[in-house]
């Protein structure tokens, strides 16, 4: 049995730790509760308009009548197929073309433009584009999530590779080596890092993407139920709507945040 018995100067300072997380985690909890009952109060007594702003109790009404009708989980769920779909894709090619542009420099050096031109295009700008070439559908939206990302991908990606150790890659080349066993040793393990960072990034703009595909093109999702909301003023729709999709980002960003304590616990 190993000895778990530790000094009490040492159980001070874990207790002292854990007391400093749960004051943290209450002051989460409050900050959150205090913003919602402030929200009420206001709209109850009048301080805000509620037609405007709505207040929770009509939020959770509405939500709660949308998911007795099936509704809520419908357009939930598309909205989150639509963010995975498109954040894997997204993600996956701009690695891919990030290998190719540090394998190849004549085609780093002459794809360089065209990328910080690409970067800079405001990304809602290709939303029609996207709606007429491919139509009012799912792949339409998927192509948004996959535009707002992959450029990201590939300028981050490719910054990783060429901030990693040249003496290592030397040193695999001395031993003979080859390009791709350099990449598979060397380069991607030392990027796993910045892998990790290009993902946060993803899942967020990936959803952002995928909002903005559906307010042009999608008849279900969060980004539909915002538009519809607001074409009837119904700001309970509205607001739980956008609710429901910061809870969805803080789901999808943690869960990237659980990959991130799994890979890093793997290559202690």
């Amino acid at each position: 049995m190993p000895n778990t018995t530790y000094s009490k100067e040492h159980q001070n300072y874990l207790r002292r730790r854990r007391l400093h997380v749960l004051l943290v985690r209450g002051a989460q909890l409050f900050l959150l509760l205090g913003f919602f009952v402030l929200w009420e109060v206001a709209a109850s007594r009048g301080w805000i308009n509620a037609f405007i702003f709505s207040q929770p109790t009509r939020i959770w009404a509405a939500m709660l009548r949308l998911a007795r009708e099936g509704e809520l989980w419908r357009h939930l769920g598309w909205t989150v197929w639509e963010t995975v779909l498109g954040f894997s894709i997204g993600t996956v090619a701009g690695i891919l073309i990030a290998i190719l542009l540090w394998w190849s420099t004549f085609i780093s050096k002459v794809m360089d433009p065209y990328i910080v031109v690409l970067n800079s295009v405001p990304k809602v700008a290709l939303g029609p584009i996207f709606v007429v070439w491919l139509g009012t559908n799912i792949t339409a939206v998927v192509a948004m999530a996959i535009s707002v990302s992959i450029i990201v991908t590939i300028m981050m990606m490719h910054t990783g590779f060429k901030e990693v150790d040249s003496n290592q890659i030397k040193l695999v080349r001395t031993f003979g080596g080859t390009k791709g066993q350099v990449l598979r040793k060397v380069v991607i393990p030392a990027s796993v890092p910045t892998m990790i960072a290009a993902l946060k990034v993803n899942v967020g703009l990936s959803l952002v993407g995928t909002i903005v595909g559906e307010f042009l093109a999608s008849k279900a999702g969060l980004g539909y139920l915002i538009i519809y909301g607001g074409q009837v003023f119904n700001m309970s729709l509205v607001m739980g709507s956008v609710l429901l999709l910061l809870a969805v980002s803080v789901v999808l960003y943690y869960g990237v945040t659980f990959l991130e304590e799994k890979v890093s616990r793997g290559r202690t």
